[in-house]
């Protein structure tokens, strides 16, 4: 294209989705998962084990804050083999772990029954 050459990619972005060449969704995910972190970091101060804030408030600042980046287009990626989404579920266990402070012996079903929030593969199938 004007004399240059255009590089051939494995991926492309489109409206906030990393399609590869095979739609195995793997790139997408890994990214979701990065931009949960990071979002996650920018806020542990106000959702981490050391602060003030109720349960509650906690759950209301993920609900609106946090869950929005993973479950973007989820229609789309929630087709992806259970290793993908795997990735997903075991941040959202760590976040919701630091919400309530829970030790380590607490099972994450336990923990998702007590704050009343679905796993990521019931989500997928609620989206879906």
């Amino acid at each position: 294209m004007n004399g240059k050459t255009i590089p051939h990619s494995q991926t492309a972005k489109y409206f906030g989705i990393m399609l590869d060449a095979k739609l195995r969704w793997e790139v997408h995910v890994k990214k979701k998962r990065e931009e949960f972190g990071l979002k996650y970091k920018q806020m542990y101060w106000l959702m981490g084990r050391q602060s003030a804030l109720s349960t509650h408030n906690k759950l209301v600042f993920y609900i609106q804050n946090l869950k929005p980046f993973w479950t973007y287009d989820i229609q789309l990626w929630g087709c992806t083999k259970p290793s993908n989404t795997a990735i997903i579920q075991k941040f959202q266990n760590k976040v919701f772990r630091n919400i309530v402070d829970a030790p380590w012996y607490v099972r994450n079903a336990d923990l998702h029954r007590g704050l009343k929030m679905e796993m990521v593969m019931a989500e997928i199938t609620r989206f879906a």
